[in-house]
């Protein structure tokens, strides 16, 4: 249900949501700088349960920095993580986990030799009562949480290393949904596919979406940040330029904010910007 809102976003915090509710995450008022360089400058996003925020910017623009502090790989000098409400302070990887945030690097980090199984419950193994791998539980979890993601997935015995990039991603996607992700961190998850692929993890995202699992997607793709975002965020040297409903902006509006650094009409401004 789309919802008028140009006549609250003059009245809007800064950073704040476009849409009503507690968010899933906020993140306020980050920084954190590098040898003096700042490479995130007070930024504030937010992420709703069952939506994709599409996190966009040139390269340097301070966006992977900026969720790598939600995932636990960077520790922010200023601001503050909230989860569904609540302060959240996350210094590690292991921090992030507990509140339920996993993340998708581009690369995957998925073991080529072994099969869905085994990277599903890569360094947390089922084992039976005597202690050996218990390859038939594990086999039968992850079939079930294939099966709620891609129930075309048929490749369960054979190693990753033949699986196209689609179905790589979808078991990485799985291990991240089996052990109860809420809040999905995905880095550029249709770079390298082709068209087929990638329409194959569009459907994935719609359906964690449905499950209510809330996504802050990067991508240089604008065509994917269209197709499957609700709202984008766009930042430029650091900075928030702004937030927008997809559906309020172009695509043209959408890349000046990447290369000018402006906010058009239909986008909430970040601080300080045009």
């Amino acid at each position: 249900m789309q919802h008028n809102q140009t006549a609250a976003r003059s009245t809007l915090p800064m950073g704040a949501s476009l849409i009503a509710g507690t968010p899933l995450v906020e993140m306020r008022d980050m920084s954190i700088a590098f040898g003096g360089i700042r490479a995130v400058d007070g930024v504030s996003i937010d992420l709703m349960p069952g939506e994709v925020v599409a996190l966009l910017g040139h390269n340097g623009a301070g966006k992977s920095t900026l969720i790598k502090i939600l995932a636990g790989a960077y520790k922010a000098d200023a601001g503050e993580i909230r989860i569904n409400g609540q302060p959240a302070p996350i210094s590690n990887p292991r921090d992030a986990k507990r509140y339920g945030i996993e993340t998708i690097y581009q690369s995957l980090a998925l073991a080529d030799n072994v099969d869905a199984a085994a990277n599903l419950f890569l360094g947390r193994e089922l084992t039976t009562a005597w202690g050996t791998l218990d390859d038939v539980a594990m086999e039968a979890a992850t079939r079930e949480v294939m099966g709620r993601l891609n129930p075309n997935f048929r490749k369960f015995k054979e190693p990753v290393r033949g699986l196209s990039g689609g179905q790589r991603q979808s078991v990485a996607i799985a291990r991240a949904i089996h052990f109860n992700a809420k809040i999905l961190i995905m880095d550029e998850p249709t770079a390298a596919l082709g068209p087929q692929e990638t329409a194959q993890v569009g459907e994935l995202v719609k359906q964690l979406k449905a499950e209510g699992i809330g996504i802050f997607l990067i991508s240089h793709d604008i065509h994917d940040v269209f197709d499957l975002a609700d709202r984008v965020s766009v930042m430029k040297n650091g900075k928030l330029v702004g937030t927008a409903r997809t559906s309020d902006v172009t695509q043209d509006e959408v890349l000046g904010m990447i290369i000018l650094g402006k906010a058009p009409p239909g986008a909430a401004p970040g601080p300080g910007a045009s």
